[in-house]
């Protein structure tokens, strides 16, 4: 059986796991962003969501080496966990241990076959079923090869932008399940409020790209560069705008920006999107790592909810991102 070792503080896993996420900061892109920004999030006195059981886990071997690691933090349906490469009896072992103390799981998402093997194992414990939403894809960025010009110019966005800028979050994450002939909520998106938004704005992780006649035609978003690390996203373009080179030239001139600050550069796709792979692919973006969002759904005969007991919105009904 594997040694599970979980945690309830950031800031505590961060300090445990430090050389483990630092070998490959890549890989561990999202459990290191998502990690940080709470630890300091908490810090700053930022409220958080106490409603649902959130946790950190890193898995040893038999001689103490960390050889994975998981975490669940996300606080919007089906409320997933986040799954680092495991080795297979540990995608295993986590699964019944979180059956053990109670908690149901409505989604897994990370890296393959761990994800699979959990989310198959939580669903067998359940008498439920374990059903692929998205196929991801993880890309960092080789060199990078400059696109066609697109008309106009890269714009850091500001505080009057945040409007606009929640309104293209919601859109992204819908729009892509559409493209992709899939139900609503595929993405297991998380959803951002005017306060996280103005935090990302504030710090300087948020653009648009504006035509020639100073309309906003196109956002990408980054996240905080972790252990030398940054990863794009989203990359949204709304419908009207599309085939214009929008995309190109905003994700190219970031990712530039990226790499001359001294960090590496790297996003997720959806599998189902092939013009994004393309795009993506063109300006040297290479493949890393195949991932997946499963969903974890309980016998319906039973009548079984999905979501963690209790779970429910924040005091002020909001859900924090990943």
């Amino acid at each position: 059986m594997a040694d599970l070792e979980f945690f309830t503080d950031p800031g505590d896993f961060l300090r445990a796991a430090d050389e483990y996420l630092g070998r490959d900061p890549v890989l561990n892109t999202v459990v290191a962003t998502v990690s940080q920004r709470l630890r300091d999030e908490i810090a700053d006195g930022v409220a958080q969501d106490d409603s649902f059981a959130r946790w950190w886990l890193l898995v040893r071997d038999a001689e103490g080496e960390i050889t994975g690691a998981a975490m669940r933090t996300a606080d919007f349906a089906p409320y997933p966990l986040f799954v680092l490469p495991l080795p297979d009896d540990a995608a295993v072992d986590l699964a019944r241990a979180l059956h053990a103390r109670g908690e149901e799981v409505g989604g897994v998402n990370g890296a393959l076959p761990g994800t699979r093997l959990c989310a198959e194992e939580l669903a067998r414990l359940t008498g439920g079923v374990a059903t692929v939403g998205v196929h991801t894809r993880l890309f960092e960025l080789g060199g990078l090869v400059p696109p066609r010009p697109a008309g106009g110019h890269l714009r850091q966005a500001v505080a009057d932008d945040v409007e606009l800028a929640l309104a293209w979050f919601a859109a992204f994450a819908r729009d892509a399940d559409e493209q992709a002939g899939r139900p609503p909520d595929s993405h297991h998106e998380p959803f951002e409020d005017r306060p996280s938004m103005l935090r990302r704005v504030d710090g300087g992780r948020l653009w648009f790209w504006v035509d020639d006649a100073g309309e906003r035609v196109h956002l990408t978003g980054a996240n905080a560069p972790a252990f030398g690390a940054v990863r794009l996203g989203p990359v949204y373009t709304p419908p009207a705008q599309r085939g214009r080179g929008y995309a190109s030239a905003a994700v190219a001139e970031v990712s530039r920006r990226i790499v001359a600050g001294g960090a590496r550069a790297c996003l997720f796709t959806d599998q189902a999107n092939p013009t994004s792979n393309k795009i993506y692919e063109a300006l040297g973006y290479r493949p890393v790592v195949d991932m997946a969002n499963m969903r974890v759904l309980t016998d319906r005969r039973t009548g079984g909810r999905v979501g963690p007991v209790g779970a429910a919105r924040g005091p002020r009904g909001r859900r924090r991102p990943w």
